[in-house]
């Protein structure tokens, strides 16, 4: 009877940190899904356009770095750092709906808005390695679901009723995010939670020297060369796709209920690979996962301009692959390194990893226009190798121990 409030405080904590997880990233794409109506309005040329989705990436990790060097997550409470960010995201999405009329300052306001943003994810990760020793694999993996979903929700905001009106779709997120700050002020810091740890810069560089995290590190890495590829370009793959089949309807309506549903399914697959990579071991769930997400990269082309009864399952596999691992990389990255300053490597993770995002998103149009949409995602598969041959070296080395209470 004594761990039942244990329990519902547990669960309490992780339903507000997926929630305020899942609207605060609403912002990630807002403009992304808002893109087609604001090239029109504007002018802008593929490269614009673009750039309002790696503008974002960009400042995410510039704020990330900076976190990193001054280790704000591990300095400043996680709760207050998560609102304030979510809510100077919000503001930021605002005034480009309020405010802007031509793409330079949009672009500037979404660098900022990547840069405050690096103030949610990680320590979100922070707090419930905080609430969670046993089951942290699955507790991150409702953090990275949250996120997946929040991704999506501008996608789907477009689809419903924001085509051809791109100040709802971003009036729509800043909302959502605001909602998700004020929500993060509600979050009890867990009794695993390591106290507030003094700024020193050294943490990094002991990070970097230690072989199982930066193996970790490298899965991540080749994970997020493709993800974030995939989830900018899948709606212009989609338009191209369902162009090539002749459909009839609303190709515009339909590519991005598509691409909501791509993204959002990753959701379900963040949750059910942290449970399983619990019990089964996060190499072997990552790896799997790698395997069919760099081998669906490939299949792209070969169901490129197929109907939607084909085009549609393979699209929810791939979607539910693509980012089913992610959250047991920043799970074995808290397993393996420091205790005092896991949010600190946590935020390096993702800063590099988030650079990694910068080059493979401008990649991905430059091979379409050479070969066309079918084949442009070929050269993500990469990513998936790389990180799949870095895990299966972890699960050599003795730290690897440490993960998920032993199961590699």
């Amino acid at each position: 009877m004594r761990d039942q409030p244990s329990q519902f405080r547990k669960r309490r904590a992780l339903l507000l940190v997926a929630v305020a997880e899942l609207l605060a990233m609403s912002l990630w794409f807002s403009a992304t899904a808002a893109a087609p109506e604001l090239a029109t309005e504007w002018g802008m040329t593929t490269t614009e356009t673009a750039w309002l989705t790696i503008a974002v990436q960009f400042g995410f990790v510039v704020g990330a770095f900076v976190s990193s060097v001054l280790t704000l997550s591990d300095a400043l409470p996680p709760r207050y750092l998560f609102a304030g960010s979510a809510l100077a995201g919000a503001a930021f999405t605002a005034v480009i709906a309020a405010v802007v009329d031509s793409p330079t300052p949009a672009i500037a306001l979404r660098f900022l808005t990547g840069i405050v943003l690096a103030g949610v994810y990680p320590p979100g990760m922070k707090i419930l390695a905080g609430w969670f020793e046993e089951a942290r694999g699955y507790a991150i993996g409702v953090l990275v679901g949250a996120l997946t979903v929040g991704s999506a929700l501008p996608h789907l905001i477009r689809a419903v009723g924001g085509v051809g009106q791109p100040r709802v779709v971003l009036y729509g997120a800043a909302a959502l995010a605001t909602v998700g700050g004020l929500l993060a002020l509600l979050i009890e810091p867990g009794p695993h939670q390591a106290p507030a740890a003094p700024f020193d810069p050294s943490a990094i560089g002991r990070i970097l020297r230690d072989r199982g995290t930066m193996l970790a590190n490298g899965g991540y890495f080749g994970h997020m060369w493709e993800l974030y590829a995939v989830w900018t370009w899948i709606p212009a793959y989609l338009l191209a796709s369902l162009a090539a089949n002749g459909g009839g309807g609303d190709p515009s309506s339909t590519a991005s209920l598509l691409a909501f549903g791509t993204i959002a399914v990753g959701g379900g697959g963040a949750v059910v690979a942290g449970s399983a990579a619990d019990r089964l071991g996060r190499v072997n769930i990552t790896s799997a996962s790698m395997v069919v997400s760099g081998l669906s990269c490939l299949a792209a082309g070969v169901v490129f301009g197929s109907s939607l009864a084909v085009l549609v399952p393979f699209l929810l596999v791939w979607g539910f692959a693509v980012v089913a691992d992610s959250a047991q990389f920043s799970a074995a990255v808290a397993e393996l390194s420091e205790e005092s300053y896991v949010g600190t490597a946590l935020t390096l993770q993702t800063a590099i990893g988030f650079l990694l995002t910068t080059i493979s998103i401008q990649l991905i149009p430059l091979v379409a226009d050479v070969v066309g949409w079918r084949w442009a995602f070929v050269p993500l598969a990469t990513g998936p190798l790389v990180g799949t041959i870095s895990m299966l070296r972890l699960r050599l080395r003795p730290e690897a121990n440490e993960l998920a209470g032993g199961r590699r």
